[in-house]
C-alpha cells in the first residue's frame, strides 16, 4: 500500500535560529579543521627542520593540503562578503 505524501515532510522544518546555529556549527567545524591542516603542516615543517626522520614527500603533501584548505577558505570568506554586500545594496 503506498501511502500519499504528508505535508510537512515536504516543506523545511528547522526555524531561522535553527538554521543559523547549523550554519554556525558547519563554519566552526571548517575553521577548526583549517587549523588542524595548519598545524600539521607546522609539524612535519619543524620536524624537517630538526633533521628528524620524516619523508620529504608527507612534508610537502602536508603543506600542500593546509596551502590548498586556506584558499578555498578565503574563497568561500569572499564569497561571503559579496553576498552580504549585495543584500546591503538592495532596495526595500
Amino acid at each position: 500500500m503506498v501511502r500519499p505524501f504528508e505535508t510537512n515532510k515536504l516543506t523545511p522544518t528547522s526555524t531561522p535560529y535553527e538554521a543559523q546555529q547549523s550554519f554556525t556549527s558547519v563554519l566552526k567545524k571548517s575553521i577548526e579543521n583549517l587549523n588542524q591542516s595548519q598545524v600539521q603542516s607546522d609539524i612535519m615543517t619543524e620536524k624537517l627542520a630538526r633533521g628528524e626522520n620524516v619523508d620529504l614527500h608527507q612534508v610537502m603533501i602536508a603543506s600542500q593540503k593546509a596551502s590548498i584548505t586556506m584558499q578555498a577558505t578565503l574563497e568561500v570568506r569572499n564569497k561571503v562578503i559579496e553576498a552580504y554586500q549585495e543584500m546591503m545594496r538592495m532596495q526595500v
